[in-house]
């Protein structure tokens, strides 16, 4: 009797954790308090609020170009890691490439924009950031993705025509990945938030960079390897000695980042 109180005392305690993480997941995937605050921006930054259909607004920010090109060059749109302020990645973008206008989604839920993010809100919501540029960007536009922002591009470029996108530390599906850090959950049953960046892939020509980190524990080989296999233009693959989160200090990530967008851009 005893042994079976105790099956159903962990049984019941298995099944109270399972709730509370089915709660609370969409705050462990989109952590929006983390990317609160962001960097000062130099003069001529604009942040521009587009409606959604539902009624709530997201916030795009633009950077003009530092330096007149020579030619047309794409413009480069950032999609964030789920806890990067998307200033902050805008800013690195002007600082890098001097030569391309830049713009940053902040996601749905993101302060300043209003709402509630989820998969399909920054699915629909890279589509209205799209839209909103296509007409300016006279040599097409480069999606750039961070993590979980390579899955907004991914998923942007079976919606909409791009001239190329560079995956930085990209996983090749959210189910798979969260069911490698949760092995003892059910995760595939329970995951409301579908991202399937691999599958997106699969079925289209867009030229793509991949940027992976040698030690990222939180985005292992075995998730980024299949995405790589998935993308049918594969046109450059740098691996960088850093983990997930110190990638971006690493003295080679300028370099790589530079070079990944080049080779999107070859003719």
């Amino acid at each position: 009797m005893w042994l079976l109180k105790l099956m159903l005392a962990v049984a019941g305690l298995y099944a109270v954790i399972v709730a509370v993480v089915y709660a609370l997941q969409s705050w462990l995937i989109f952590p929006a308090g983390l990317a609160a605050f962001g960097p000062d921006l130099p003069a001529g930054a604009r942040h521009v609020e587009l409606a959604t259909e539902d009624g709530e607004r997201v916030v795009l920010v633009r950077l003009p170009a530092r330096q007149a090109p020579a030619e047309p060059r794409p413009l480069l749109l950032g999609f964030a890691g789920n806890a990067w302020n998307a200033d902050a990645l805008a800013l690195m973008l002007h600082q890098l490439f001097p030569e391309h206008e830049v713009a940053a989604l902040h996601y749905r839920g993101y302060a300043p924009s209003s709402g509630s993010p989820s998969a399909a809100a920054l699915f629909e919501d890279a589509r209205r950031a799209h839209d909103k540029l296509a007409s300016d960007a006279k040599a097409g536009i480069v999606a750039i993705g961070l993590s979980i922002g390579a899955a907004v591009a991914a998923d942007l470029a079976t919606a909409r025509p791009l001239r190329g996108i560079v995956m930085v530390t990209p996983f090749d599906s959210l189910k798979e990945l969260a069911a490698h850090h949760y092995p003892w959950l059910p995760v595939r049953l329970l995951l409301r938030h579908r991202m399937e960046a691999a599958g997106s892939l699969r079925d289209l020509d867009v030229p793509t960079a991949v940027i992976t980190a040698e030690n990222d524990t939180i985005v292992p080989a075995a998730r980024s390897a299949p995405l790589r296999e998935a993308a049918r233009d594969l046109r450059s693959h740098i691996a960088i000695a850093a983990g997930h989160n110190d990638l971006y200090g690493h003295p080679d990530f300028a370099g790589a980042l530079r070079a990944s967008v080049a080779a999107v851009m070859r003719d």
